[in-house]
């Protein structure tokens, strides 16, 4: 199944990922979008898979789904951590999160 996804600016696909190091464990994330984040029992927020399992990779992307973009940059804009990062698939920029230009 292919997952539908861009930047509202110029069609290229997203990718979101968390650095647990900075994670404060707040679960926002989880909240604006459950279908992309969930909180581990360490406490700390991880991206989910396309198929909803857990990513606890150090530096695991996912994708991010067109309908769910909003739900995920709020989620960067809110993290008190300021640890989620959504970039460009195809050249690795940060566009939404603390790194973004």
């Amino acid at each position: 199944m292919s997952v539908q996804q861009q930047t509202p600016d110029d069609g290229e696909a997203l990718e979101v990922w968390i650095d647990q190091d900075l994670c404060t464990g707040d679960g926002i994330c989880a909240q604006y979008a459950p279908e992309v984040f969930e909180l581990d029992i360490d406490g700390l927020a991880y991206v989910k898979g396309p198929d909803e399992e857990l990513l606890q990779d150090r530096g695991a992307t996912t994708p991010v789904p067109l309908p769910l973009l909003t739900d995920v940059v709020d989620s960067a804009r809110e993290c008190p951590g300021e640890c989620i990062h959504v970039r460009r698939v195809s050249d690795k920029v940060e566009v939404y999160g603390p790194d973004a230009a």
